[in-house]
C-alpha cells in the first residue's frame, strides 16, 4: 500500500445496502496499565503470569538467529505497531476511540478479539493460566461495559480440561456477559520426554517440541461434551483463534513472514478436522464454530479432501480394500504370465499373499472407517455436518474469498466466509482501507452483491445468533439480525 493512498469507506458505504459486522478486529491491550488493572482484581499472580506471557516474543527477538536456531525458537515479527499511522495506533489501544471511528471505517457492529490474550490460553501452569485469564477476561469486560450497542469483545476461554473451560465460560457469560467465547485450541499434552525425570538434562526450549496436540475431537485424554453441552446451554457459539506459527514447518529463526503465512489456516485445519472425524458436529448439530483469521481457501480445499478421502478411507472404501479379497490365484497367474520367477517363488512361499503380515496390522483401531463417529450415509449429512457449522474467518484483501462463493465447491456449496477486519494489527496499515478491499471483490466481478451480503453481515448473524438468537438484541444491527435468523439461510444445499 502507499503510504500516500486514501480510502473512502463511505463511498463504498453508499453502495451497501445492509449492515456490516466486523467477524473479527483486534485492540491492542496496553500491558503497563491492563496488568496493574488486573492486579486489583485477582491479585499479582494473575498480573505477573500475564506480564510474563508477554516476554515470548522480545525474548526470541532478543536471541541471535544462531540461538533461536540452537534452541528451535521461530523468528517473531519486530515493528508490528502502526508509527506511521499514530491516529490509528491510539484507536487500537482504546476502545472507545473505535468505538467513536466505527461510522467512519464503515462497521455497523464489531467483535473484538485480544492481542496480548491470543496466546494466554497456552500458559503450561495451570494455577498461572487461570488467574490471568480470569483477570484478563474482567478487566476486557471492564474496558467495554459501555459500548455494547456496537462492540462486543470476546472472553478467552481455556481448554486445558472440561472443568476449566465450563467454569470460565459459566464466570464469563453470567458474571460478565460475554457473549463471545475464544476458545483455546491445539492444546499441548507433554511427551514423556519432556514431563518427570525423563526431562532432567532436557533443554526447555527443545522439550516443548516434545507434545501431543489435542483437538479435542480425536483422541483426547478427556471428553469434550460437556463443553460442547454447555455452550449450546449458555448460547455460545465456539469461536477459535489459535495460531500454529512457531510449531513444525513454521519455525525458521530468520524469517517472520516465512513462519507467519498460513499459521492461522494450519491451526484451524488441525482442530477443524478433530471436531469433524470426531463427530462433534453430528452430536451438536445446534452448534456453530468458528476458525479465525486463517481465511476461507483452507476451509473449501479441506470440504472437498473430507469427501475425497471418504471415498477411499471410509466404510465403503475401506472393505473394497480389504485384504481378504485379494484373489490369490489370479496374482500368481499374472505374475508367472509376465515371467517374475524371483516373485512367483516368494509368493509361493506365501501361500500367495504378498505381504500378509503387513495386512493384518490396524493399528488397534476398533471401526475400520476413519469416519465412524460422523454416521455419513448420504449427500445431505455433508452439508449438516460440515457446511452449515462451519465459519471462516477472512482477512479484506484476501482475493481467496471468492472461493467460498463459487459452484466449484463439491455440490455447489457455499462455504460460509465472515468479513474480519484484523484491524490492530500490522495487516492493516490503514484501517480505512478495509471496506473498500473487501468490495472489490464486487466490483471486479468475482462475488456478486448477495455473495457481499452474506460474507459482511449474513454469516455473521448465523453463526453468532443461531445458538444465541438473542446476541444482536439491543445493537445497532438488532432488526436485520433478527429478521435474518427468521428467514431460511440463503445458502446452496446438498439436496
Amino acid at each position: 500500500m502507499s503510504a500516500r493512498h486514501e480510502y473512502h469507506p463511505e463511498e463504498t458505504r453508499k453502495k451497501i445496502s445492509h449492515p456490516i459486522i466486523d467477524g473479527d478486529g483486534h485492540w491492542i491491550e496496553y500491558t503497563p496499565v491492563f496488568a496493574e488493572r488486573m492486579r486489583k482484581v485477582v491479585g499479582d499472580k494473575g498480573a505477573d503470569g500475564f506480564i510474563a506471557s508477554q516476554r515470548r516474543i522480545p525474548d526470541a527477538l532478543s536471541q541471535t538467529i544462531e540461538q533461536r536456531k540452537a534452541r528451535g525458537a521461530a523468528m517473531e515479527g519486530y515493528w508490528g505497531r502502526q508509527s506511521t499511522n499514530t491516529r490509528d495506533r491510539a484507536t487500537a489501544m482504546m476502545p472507545k476511540m473505535l468505538y467513536d471511528r466505527l461510522d467512519e471505517l464503515g462497521i455497523d457492529f464489531g467483535i473484538v478479539y485480544p492481542t496480548a490474550g491470543l496466546g494466554i490460553p497456552r500458559i503450561a501452569d495451570t494455577e498461572t493460566r487461570r488467574a490471568v485469564i480470569r483477570g484478563f477476561n474482567i478487566v476486557t469486560a471492564e474496558y467495554f461495559a459501555k459500548l455494547s450497542d456496537r462492540l462486543t469483545p470476546a472472553a478467552v476461554i481455556p481448554m486445558h480440561t472440561p472443568e476449566e473451560a465450563i467454569e470460565e465460560l459459566e464466570f464469563a457469560t453470567k458474571q460478565l456477559g460475554a457473549k463471545v467465547g475464544m476458545f483455546g485450541s491445539s492444546v499441548a499434552r507433554p511427551l514423556e520426554i519432556a514431563k518427570g525425570p525423563a526431562s532432567k538434562g532436557v533443554d526447555p526450549q527443545v522439550a516443548r517440541h516434545a507434545v501431543f496436540y489435542d483437538q479435542f475431537g480425536l483422541d483426547s485424554d478427556y471428553d469434550y461434551d460437556p463443553v460442547w453441552r454447555k455452550c449450546v446451554e449458555l448460547g455460545v457459539a465456539p469461536t477459535f483463534h489459535t495460531g500454529g506459527r512457531g510449531f513444525g514447518l513454521r519455525n525458521n529463526p530468520s524469517n517472520f513472514t516465512f513462519n507467519h503465512i498460513g499459521h492461522f489456516a494450519a491451526a484451524g485445519h488441525a482442530i477443524a478436522k478433530g471436531l469433524f472425524l470426531g463427530g462433534v458436529t453430528r452430536r451438536f448439530p445446534e452448534l456453530r464454530f468458528g476458525f479465525l483469521e486463517g481465511g476461507v481457501g483452507w476451509g473449501c480445499q479441506l470440504f472437498a479432501d473430507l469427501i475425497e478421502h471418504w471415498e477411499r478411507r471410509g466404510k465403503a472404501g475401506l472393505e473394497y480394500m480389504h485384504p481378504s479379497k485379494l484373489d490369490r490365484p489370479l496374482l500368481r497367474q499374472l505374475v508367472e504370465k509376465y515371467g517374475y520367477d524371483e516373485m512367483a517363488a516368494e509368493l509361493q512361499k506365501r501361500d500367495g499373499w504378498p505381504q500378509k503380515e503387513e495386512d493384518e496390522l490396524t493399528g488397534g483401531v476398533a471401526a475400520f472407517d476413519d469416519y465412524a463417529a460422523c454416521e455419513i450415509t448420504k449427500k445431505q449429512d455433508w452439508t449438516d455436518l460440515f457446511v452449515t457449522p462451519f465459519f471462516f474467518g477472512c482477512e479484506a484483501d484476501d482475493r481467496m474469498n471468492a472461493v467460498a462463493f463459487s459452484n466449484f465447491n463439491p455440490f455447489g456449496a457455499k462455504i460460509n466466509a465472515i468479513y474480519s477486519s484484523d484491524i490492530g494489527h500490522f495487516d492493516v496499515p490503514d484501517m480505512r482501507m478495509v471496506l473498500p478491499e473487501a468490495y472489490e471483490l464486487v466490483e471486479h466481478g468475482f462475488i456478486t452483491k448477495d455473495d457481499f451480503r452474506d460474507f459482511t453481515f449474513e454469516n455473521a448473524v448465523r453463526l453468532w445468533g443461531t445458538v444465541n438468537p438473542r446476541f444482536f438484541d439491543g445493537t445497532r444491527v438488532a432488526k436485520e439480525a433478527k429478521a435474518v435468523l427468521g428467514s431460511t439461510p440463503a445458502r446452496a444445499a446438498a439436496e
